[in-house]
């Protein structure tokens, strides 16, 4: 089953996403006003089962997705957790999980715009795969971990990196940067996390490919780390890191440019397109706002 979130006729909603249209939360969760609540009291599986029995549609035509978890607690990122991409970065391949957070404000919806700062002509993509816990969780052992997954999704972390240079946070975090969707695919569609290939495009053109069983730190080992400082709640979204192939690391480097379209797939999931827009510019000397 796979789940959106979405802004319809009558505001935000979520449903579960078909070929013929989006069956509406209303049909089948109807106690629930998001994804994330969704999760929490009924579970991926319950959701699908409760869905598989409705037959209202919306059709995608009437809707415009959202990031698939509009309102995570935690957006949780790793860097460096290829080994061609650690390598191409300089970095020793690292013994932990090096885990950042990104602020949901940093995240455009699929099909949306992801804007390159007024501050910056240095906007980089990263294409990952991403996990949206679906199931509470405190000091998770990784044998248990993926009992915790309701499912993947896709995930592009776009990387100021001049700002980047001296704030990971402020690097990751510029208003729709990245993008998160199109939707949550759970488990029982996608096969196993390791056994994907991710692939993100640029106009059209390949720039990374890598399959995720080439991650340093595993998806399930990767959750029992997070969840030793943090209580993971439903809903939370989990990046497992980007490959080799960012613009910064290219000769010459190829920095995002209003117009560019990129695309990040994951075999069993989706693609979630975008295309680059400029920010609007700060306010003159002296101007409100």
């Amino acid at each position: 089953m796979r789940f959106v979130s979405y802004e319809g006729r009558n505001g935000p909603s979520w449903g579960a996403a078909t070929d013929a249209g989006v069956i509406p939360a209303s049909a089948f969760a109807a106690d629930c006003a998001t994804l994330r609540a969704g999760l929490a009291r009924h579970g991926a599986a319950g959701l699908a089962e409760a869905a598989a029995r409705a037959e209202a549609r919306v059709p995608f035509a009437d809707i415009a997705l959202l990031p698939v978890i509009p309102d995570a607690a935690h957006v949780l990122c790793l860097g460096h957790n290829y080994g061609a991409h650690s390598r191409e970065s300089g970095k020793e391949t690292p013994e932990y999980p090096r885990v950042f957070l990104r602020a949901n404000s940093s995240l455009a919806a699929p099909g949306g715009a992801i804007l390159r700062p007024a501050c910056s002509r240095e906007l980089d993509y990263e294409g990952e795969l991403a996990a949206v816990i679906g199931r509470p969780g405190r000091h998770i052992r990784p044998e248990d971990a993926m009992g915790h997954v309701a499912g993947l999704t896709c995930f592009l972390d776009g990387s100021v990196r001049d700002f980047q240079k001296h704030s990971v946070t402020a690097g990751k975090n510029f208003s729709q940067t990245g993008a998160l969707g199109p939707w949550l695919a759970t488990l029982d569609e996608t096969g196993p996390w390791d056994g994907l290939t991710l692939v993100t495009e640029l106009n059209g053109e390949t720039v990374q490919s890598a399959p995720t069983s080439d991650m340093i730190v595993g998806l399930p080992e990767t959750i029992a780390y997070v969840s030793t400082f943090i209580r993971l709640q439903p809903g939370d979204v989990i990046a497992t890191g980007t490959p080799a192939g960012v613009g910064a690391h290219r000769n010459p480097k190829r920095w995002l440019v209003p117009g560019d379209r990129v695309s990040v797939s994951v075999s069993g999931i989706g693609r979630l397109d975008v295309i680059v827009a400029d920010d609007a510019p700060p306010p003159g000397d002296g101007a409100a706002g």
